[in-house]
């Protein structure tokens, strides 16, 4: 800190603890006593000034001349820089000066000597000695090699120290002036002299012969003026360096005054005393607690507020935290100075919010600076504002979770799951019987509870499933004839509850349950139920607010519990209607042995159907099919293509052209649903239509949008079928093929809907590939092929049909068929009738060879006179016996009343009373005529 020294006198005050006050002479006592016991330390406070300074005060410099004022500690950080910078310049200058004498005077020997000896030891130089005249062959290599080099001179002398060559001609021929003693004796010589060009450093060393005769010398030197520029060269670099430090110098020395001058806002002593002593009013003014704690965990400041709100003994500033008689999280809070933001301590009968900070942050002293807050009002304010917010959440997660399931018990589970413990610790739902079932409450009769959720499971209330009929006096019975909620705050002081059973009261007593809500559930005028809410491990009593929100909380359940029966009811009527419209018992046939399940969706019902349509010639037809959507509408357009199929199935159509009159049809409901406009259409209905012949083990299958039916063959290898996929029902515009497929006697054609395959989650082809799975490891019966892939493929809540149909293809014997050839010839009818009655008489049929025989006499003479031939007779010992007349005709016979007049017309009338059933079906090639005869 900067010590400001006051023009009036003013001087520090020293006190006990390092803490410093600044007193005025002729104060009468110091501040400390003026504003309290406790004065802040004015090194510790970091507030803004109270008082700010008036600009332009008479008498004060500003700006830099105030900055370097002498006097000021600015001016003589200054000065002191200067001082420093400038010996700093002078020691490196005459470090320069001496360290560049002896680099001049070392690098001028080491180059003269390099010189000179490479001069002399040069080929050629021993030998141009000896010539007649040396100057004319050394003089031009000696300047070459002195300007190469970059000396002064190279001279080349005699034994007798005569100039050969010398830089100026006229020195040429004089004497050396050198030491050329320890030359000649074959030395080195090196000398600083004072030469003819000036003070300079040589070196002389000699030229030897071959034999090791000095036959003259070589002295090469240089001025030291060449050498001696570095110090020079370096001393601006110094000079530049020292005004730079002292441009920085100054710089900092104002950045610094500057700092200072705007932390203390330009206040001289005076208004820094006052600064002070405001301060120090403020803190000890505030009601909030201030603790200062230094980093040894030591108190170094608590105001008044922290020592009314602690209540810390008289001399707690100077002494360790921990030992000024807190609790022991508030001390060890304070004494930790980690970082703390509304903390709440109860410290005696108060709640303080504690918020402390580290004074290390930003490099300042070890320590915290701690404040404290009384909070037990605002406390209790905001544990009102806390329940209020906690029933709001109540209510809102009612919203939230009671009611996506549609199900009027889960729903009442969700109820009573949402208010334990939330809003009380026992729950009981109960509703009457017929909410359960879908229908409108019955008032007067029996509630059944629903749901039942506690905190235990041994409270001593009626179990789920118990039928309970409340007396009038007690809360349910008051409940249900008002209404309105009853609230019974104190069970113990209540009359008339113990009532509906005495018993179970002492128990309920006993277990502790003390308190009650009953609230009737109610949707508009409908009372559905009664929802009660008990109180036992809470000690407090239920409340009118308790009451209130139990019946916002029940009303919400309520609608969701409505909407549950209302779609119960619905569910129940359309699964009834659905299960009115599919087939009630398979019709009894011995082409096929089959086994079937119909799993209706959960959440709704669906249009999947399947049948089994008995055909002519022991023939029989396997139909599934699927409505796209739920609901009524969906199992209604069901029944009606159900219908539709079992029409178009007695005209005997292959199965393409019976999909194709099926599609026309669902295209006219369509668009007559359309212009009705109250109801959607029914595209989107898929079918699968098969023909199984047990005589020759043939399969005709088309199916329109459906997926592919599967085959296990007898060595139970699985494969789907490739039979061409037309489009769905109603769309219309491309025609519909039949794939005919030989099966082997014991393979098990699987047809299904989608339902079982394919759901949200899953794609068509992995739920292909695990029904491949399934019946690859089903047993060889149709029903365990159906256990085995519901078992497997059944999802855990369906959201669609399923349908499936397993049947194991069967053949008839070949003693059970009879055929023959018959030719254009009345006289073959009686041949005919003759082969008839023997195949009669081997299958024990003689009862019915009289009527076989009129039957087949009639429909072979129409063939043969009014169709054309190929003419074939088969018959077919099945169930029943059946007999079929072939002609390549497409001339179908009519049924008619002949009159009185007429010669013929009465034969088909006579096949029509003898046969039980009779019929034409069409071929690629003619048509055949059928019967069907009862066996006896």
């Amino acid at each position: 800190m900067v010590r400001l020294v006051g023009r009036s006198g003013t001087r520090p005050d020293r006190r006990p603890g390092g803490m410093r006050t600044t007193r005025a002479p002729g104060s009468a006592r110091p501040m400390r006593e003026r504003h309290g016991r406790h004065a802040a330390d004015p090194a510790r406070l970091r507030h803004a000034a109270a008082v700010r300074p008036r600009p332009g005060r008479p008498g004060r410099p500003t700006g830099l001349r105030a900055t370097l004022r002498i006097r000021s500690l600015a001016g003589q950080v200054f000065v002191l820089q200067f001082v420093v910078v400038l010996l700093l310049v002078v020691a490196a200058v005459a470090a320069l000066v001496l360290q560049g004498r002896l680099d001049t005077t070392t690098e001028a020997r080491n180059r003269s000597v390099a010189v000179a000896q490479t001069f002399a030891n040069a080929p050629g130089t021993a030998a141009a000695l000896s010539a007649p005249d040396p100057t004319a062959l050394l003089q031009p290599h000696a300047e070459a090699a002195r300007q190469a080099s970059g000396v002064d001179f190279i001279v080349v002398t005699d034994p007798e120290g005569t100039r050969y060559t010398h830089p100026r001609p006229d020195r040429i021929g004089k004497k050396f002036v050198g030491n050329i003693g320890p030359a000649l004796a074959g030395g080195t010589v090196v000398e600083e002299i004072d030469g003819t060009i000036g003070r300079l450093v040589q070196a002389i060393v000699p030229v030897k012969a071959d034999d090791g005769t000095v036959v003259g010398l070589v002295s090469a030197g240089i001025t030291t003026e060449r050498v001696g520029g570095t110090a020079d060269d370096q001393l601006p670099l110094v000079l530049s360096a020292a005004a730079a430090a002292l441009a920085l110098a100054l710089a900092g020395t104002a950045l610094v005054s500057r700092r200072l001058l705007r932390q203390t806002h330009g206040l001289g002593p005076d208004e820094m005393t006052r600064m002070y002593e405001h301060h120090d009013a403020v803190l000890h003014s505030v009601r909030e607690g201030v603790i200062i704690v230094g980093g040894e965990g030591a108190l170094l400041l608590a105001n008044d507020e922290a020592h009314r709100l602690l209540d810390l003994p008289p001399d707690a500033e100077g002494r360790q935290v921990r030992d000024l008689g807190l609790d022991p999280d508030t001390a060890a809070l304070l004494a930790s100075a980690r970082m703390a933001t509304d903390e709440v301590h109860l410290v005696g009968d108060r709640l303080l919010a504690v918020n402390q900070r580290p004074t290390d942050l930003a490099g300042g002293p070890a320590g915290s600076v701690a404040t404290l807050r009384d909070s037990t009002e605002l406390r209790a304010l905001s544990g009102r504002a806390d329940l209020a917010r906690e029933r709001l959440a109540l209510l809102y997660d009612a919203g939230v979770r009671i009611g996506g399931s549609l199900d009027v018990t889960r729903t009442a589970e969700e109820l009573a799951e949402l208010a334990v413990p939330r809003l009380a610790d026992y729950v009981t739902v109960d509703l009457f019987d017929a909410v359960i079932g879908g229908e409108p409450p019955e008032s007067g009769t029996e509630l059944r509870r629903t749901a039942s959720r506690g905190i235990r499971k041994d409270a001593p209330l009626y179990p789920v499933g118990r039928r309970t009929r409340f007396v009038p006096s007690s809360p349910q019975g008051r409940a249900l004839a008002t209404g309105e909620a009853a609230l019974e705050p104190r069970l113990g002081t209540a009359h008339g509850w113990h009532e509906q059973d005495v018993e179970r009261a002492g128990q309920v007593m006993e277990f502790g349950i003390h308190s009650l809500i009953t609230v009737p559930l109610r949707a508009g005028s409908l009372v559905l139920g009664l929802v009660t809410f008990w109180r036992s491990e809470q000690p407090e009593p239920f409340d009118e607010e308790d009451r209130a929100l139990a019946e916002e909380l029940v009303a919400r359940a309520a609608v969701a519990i409505d909407n549950a029966r209302r779609f119960t009811r619905e569910h129940t009527m359309a699964v009834t209607l659905q299960r009115s419209l599919l087939p009630r018992s398979l019709p009894e046939q011995s082409a096929l042995e089959i086994a079937y399940r119909y799993l209706p969706a959960q959440a709704g019902v669906g249009g999947d159907w399947f049948d089994v349509l008995p055909l002519s010639g022991a023939r029989v037809a396997l139909v599934v099919g699927d409505v796209v959507g739920h609901g009524l509408h969906a199992a209604a357009t069901m029944g009606r293509l159900r219908t539709a199929v079992h029409n178009f199935s007695a005209l005997d159509l292959p199965p393409n052209e019976l999909l194709t009159l099926l599609d026309e049809l669902v295209a006219r409901i369509d668009q007559d649903e359309t212009e009705e406009g109250d109801r959607a259409p029914v595209t989107g209905a898929t079918c699968l239509y098969a023909i199984y012949d047990p005589v020759s083990l043939r399969c005709s299958v088309a199916r329109a949008g459906h997926p592919p039916p599967a085959l296990v063959r007898p060595d139970r290898l699985v494969e789907f079928l490739d039979v061409p996929v037309g489009p769905p029902l109603g769309l219309g515009g491309l025609p519909y093929e039949t794939q005919d497929v030989e099966l082997a006697e014991g393979s098990r054609l699987v047809l299904y809907t989608d339902g079982l395959v394919e759901d949200r989650g899953r794609d068509i082809d992995v739920g292909l590939e695990l029904l491949r799975e399934a019946l690859e490891e089903a047993g060889p019966s149709p029903e365990e092929t159906c256990r085995s892939v519901v078992d497997a493929r059944l999802p855990a809540r369906r959201g669609d049909d399923i349908a499936l149909i397993v049947a194991r293809t069967r053949a008839l014997a070949a003693d059970r068929i009879a055929e023959w050839d018959v030719p254009s010839d009345p006289a073959a009818v009686a041949r005919v009738r003759a082969a008839v009655a023997r195949r009669l008489d081997e299958w024990g049929l003689e009862e019915l060879a009289f009527t076989t025989e009129l039957i087949l006499s009639e429909l072979v003479t129409n063939a043969i006179r009014y169709g054309a031939g190929p003419i074939r007779v088969r018959m077919l010992y099945d169930r029943s016996l059946v007999c079929e007349v072939f002609d390549s005709s497409s001339t179908a016979p009519h049924l008619r009343y002949a009159a009185m007049t007429d010669e013929g017309g009465r034969g088909l009338f006579l096949v029509a009373q003898l046969a039980d059933r009779w019929g034409t079906r069409y071929a690629a090639d003619g048509k055949v005529i059928w019967a069907e005869q009862p066996l006896p």
